[in-house]
This record gives structure tokens, C-alpha cells and sequence, in this order.
């Protein structure tokens, strides 16, 4: 387990997954926690063709949080899952190079939708609670070479939709409306805005 210090006054604080970019978001506001990724298996998408990204994503994120809590007596667990939907097809992460020359063929060109589901849970009470956030992405046409260039980099291999904003996959996007850090992995400002109200003594 790792811990990443602040000189902010916040509760224990444990982030359920092993995501570098979702670390690095929260060191970038300057909160002290700790990474103890959850060992949950991601079951497939395809068992959840009734339900809304969002409906997966907060389920999941839930899953993730609880599984972690069962190993602490205190401190509040964060956990989250993203994916991208386009025009209501879910994708999760690319199961290999040809999954992601897919999903970025179809990206192309293309609006979709990032939504990450987020859960708060008090390890020392089981008290939790779950919300998703959506962004919206442009992207721009792309053309084959520019995708197979992106996937050789590496890249594409662990990220919902095949591609990262934060990285070179920024070069991708015309633009978004909503929040960019939901695109990467956490909506700073809602997990925030949570996090005060959730636990009392938060100094953010």
C-alpha cells in the first residue's frame, strides 16, 4: 500500500484502484491517501445490455469501494469505474490492439459520452454514497495511420474508449463540454463537493 502525503487536514482517505491517473488527480488537489487497489474482476459488458453506462459504472464503483472496506476499520474508501458510451454502445477497455483499432475507428468522428461512477464509503460505519458523472467528447476524424501510430505507443491499452485526454490522445479531441478530469478518471469537483458533505471534518 502506498501513501501519498499533503499538508491539507482531511480524514483517512483510500483509493480502491490501481488507476496512476486517478493518483495523480488526487495528489493534484493536494489530498493525503492511500492507494489499496480493490481485486475486483470486471465482469463482461455484455451482462449489463439493460443498463445505462451510468448504472454500470456506479455499480461497479460500489463493488470496488465495498471490496476494499471489508480489509479497514476506518477511513473512507474511494472507488470509481469509467466507461465510454457511443450512441449507447458501452466501451470499457481494449481487450487487445484490433479491440482498440475498433473502438477508435468508431470514436472517429464521432460525440460520445465518458461517465465515471464514483462511491464515498466509511469503512468504520459501511455509510456510502454513489453518484456518475457524463461528459460529453468531440472527436475529430482520424485517420488509419494516426490510429495505428497511437495504438503502438502504448497508450490505448488501459483506458475506457482506447484513448487517454491527458496523453497524446489529446491530439483526438475537438472538445468536451463538462468536466475534464471525468474524462480522465475523477470529477474533481463533484468528489469534492461530496467529500465535504459525506465526512464532516474534510479541510479541502
Amino acid at each position: 500500500m502506498q501513501t501519498r502525503a499533503s499538508p491539507l487536514k482531511v480524514p483517512r482517505l483510500i483509493l480502491a484502484s490501481a488507476s496512476p491517473r486517478r493518483a495523480s488527480l488526487l495528489s493534484q488537489i493536494g489530498l493525503t491517501f492511500e492507494v489499496c487497489p480493490s481485486d475486483v474482476v470486471e465482469p463482461p459488458l455484455s451482462i449489463y445490455s439493460n443498463k445505462s453506462a451510468s448504472e454500470i459504472t456506479r455499480e461497479l464503483a460500489l463493488i470496488k469501494a465495498k471490496a476494499v472496506a471489508q480489509g479497514h476499520n476506518d477511513g473512507v474508501i474511494i472507488g470509481a469505474d469509467t466507461l465510454v458510451s457511443l450512441d449507447g454502445e458501452l466501451l470499457g477497455k481494449p481487450s487487445d490492439d484490433a479491440d482498440a483499432l475498433t473502438m477508435l475507428t468508431h470514436l472517429s468522428g464521432n460525440s460520445h459520452e465518458v461517465v465515471t461512477g464514483v462511491t464515498l464509503i466509511d469503512a468504520a460505519t459501511g455509510r456510502d454514497r454513489v453518484w456518475s458523472e457524463t461528459t460529453q467528447v468531440y472527436f475529430r476524424e482520424l485517420s488509419r495511420t494516426e490510429i495505428t501510430a497511437y495504438i503502438a505507443s502504448g497508450e490505448a491499452s488501459d483506458k475506457a474508449g482506447a484513448y487517454g485526454i491527458q496523453g497524446r490522445g489529446a491530439a483526438f479531441v475537438r472538445r468536451i463540454e463538462g468536466c475534464y478530469f471525468n474524462v480522465v478518471g475523477l470529477p474533481l469537483a463533484s468528489l469534492v463537493e461530496h467529500l465535504s458533505n459525506f465526512q464532516s471534518n474534510v479541510g479541502i
